[in-house]
């Protein structure tokens, strides 16, 4: 299969280093970060692709898609990776289609959309966007690793989500380009309401190759920790930061014990025993903010100023799913579920949790403004994990008091993201991907037409 590929697919990549087929390196590219999750971790091991493709731009993508489907052969799009679903791991094997060469940044509007290619890293969009005065409305904490174009197909918010809602949210996403698996590949432009057909949904309806992407005016931003005796104490106060307009923030994290006590690099801001809040606030409310968190009975532990990715410490890097690493990083046992609270019930909703299931669920919460403009406890809590069967009961249980739960330890798109219910993804996927060649297994809804006779 190797060879028969490379054949083929040398008439449209000339040059052989931009076709892949070493079995160290199809691992590296077959692969994400799903091996946070205990059960995808056996299920997603052995696959990997057939060769991989970094094609240089919209041509050789076309071209590489009308050659795949006239020979049956799978497509994966990647990214950078950092994913933690499996979203780009090649079920079926077959091409490996990675972006990462085309990562150049066109322009920056005068009113702050920046139009790149998908390959660009969000941490040098973030740096060069800071020097024009404006800034990512909001990223992950893989921020100087992860893709525009990978965060686009698999994520959902991240860092600023606080203010800006998430990807699907306040128009952010203001356009695209997607090459389609049709017989004749095609460039087709979706903008406004319509890149809702394949924003999120996994690469599994189309190839994103020029994005739109709205930014936010830069600020100065200062990050902010303190520590509190009591959980209770530290989301109360958080929440009042994160739910009150007057406050400018762009991050509102809180941790119960033990979850700080992972943090290793940063262990001069931990306390002993207690809970952790951390925040990014404009500058210029750093001493109201720090005046708040003693009146509330935390102590503060640092503050200091945010100058871009590699400012340090980066306090970001151990918020959202990097929480999760330096969480499994100390115990293997722990893995995570992500999770999204009542805003008005959220303290009764973790009374039941801890009732039921004691300290198997360690609560960490990430406040995000929802596409109606409301500031909700979002969470990735930390869970240790002993069976599958636990693991979903777990689930279940969030689910019947009202905690909404994408599930991490699934491989597809209907409960491992935030599949649409109008089936808008799906009936994508069903007209630009009739054959089903892209990403297939991860849309278990899709049913490939049948070929006529």
């Amino acid at each position: 299969m190797h060879d028969r590929l490379a054949e083929g697919l040398s008439a449209i990549i000339a040059d052989p280093a931009r076709l892949l087929t070493a079995p160290a390196v199809l691992g590296r590219l077959s692969h994400d970060f799903y091996w946070y999750s205990p059960v995808l971790r056996p299920k997603l091991a052995s696959k990997n692709g057939d060769i991989a493709v970094l094609p240089l731009d919209v041509d050789e993508i076309v071209a590489v898609l009308r050659f795949a489907g006239k020979n049956d052969v799978p497509v994966t799009v990647r990214g950078a990776g950092t994913g933690n679903y499996g979203q780009c791991v090649p079920l079926e094997g077959g091409i490996v289609l990675d972006l990462s060469l085309m990562d150049k940044l066109e322009e920056i509007t005068s009113d702050g959309v920046a139009v790149c290619q998908p390959g660009l890293r969000l941490g040098m969009l973030e740096t060069e966007a800071r020097k024009q005065g404006w800034e990512l409305r909001m990223y992950p904490s893989t921020l100087v690793k992860a893709s525009v174009g990978g965060f686009l197909a698999g994520g959902s918010g991240g860092i600023g989500s606080v203010m800006h809602g998430g990807l699907r949210d306040f128009d952010t996403v203001r356009a695209f380009e997607v090459v389609t698996m049709e017989e004749e590949p095609r460039v087709v432009l979706h903008k406004g309401a319509a890149v809702h057909e394949i924003l999120h949904a996994w690469g599994t309806n189309g190839v994103l190759t020029r994005i739109w992407f709205a930014l936010a005016k830069a600020e100065q931003w200062t990050q902010f920790s303190a520590v509190f005796e009591t959980y209770e104490q530290a989301f109360t106060f958080t929440e009042s930061i994160a739910t009150d307009a007057k406050w400018t923030k762009r991050l509102a994290t809180v941790f119960e014990w033990p979850i700080p006590s992972f943090f290793t690099p940063i262990k001069k801001v931990v306390r002993d025993g207690k809970s952790m809040a951390l925040i990014m606030i404009a500058a210029a409310q750093l001493a109201a903010l720090t005046a708040g968190a003693k009146a509330s009975g935390g102590e503060v532990t640092f503050s200091g100023p945010y100058e871009g990715p590699r400012t340090q410490p980066l306090l970001s890097d151990y918020t959202w799913n990097h929480t999760t690493l330096w969480a499994m990083k100390a115990d293997a046992a722990y893995t995570y579920l992500q999770c999204g609270f009542s805003p008005t019930e959220c303290r009764e909703q973790f009374r039941l949790l801890r009732e039921r299931f004691g300290d198997e669920i360690l609560f960490h919460i990430e406040f995000i403004k929802n596409g109606e403009g409301v500031v909700i406890p979002g969470a990735i809590p930390v869970v240790r994990f002993t069976t599958e069967e636990r693991l979903n009961e777990m689930i279940a249980f969030c689910r019947s008091i009202g905690v909404f739960v994408a599930n991490p330890h699934v491989n597809y798109l209907e409960d491992g993201g935030r599949f649409r219910p109008d089936n808008l993804q799906l009936m994508a996927k069903q007209k630009y991907d009739p054959r089903g060649l892209l990403n297939p297994g991860k849309m278990i809804s899709f049913q490939k037409q049948a070929v006529a006779p």
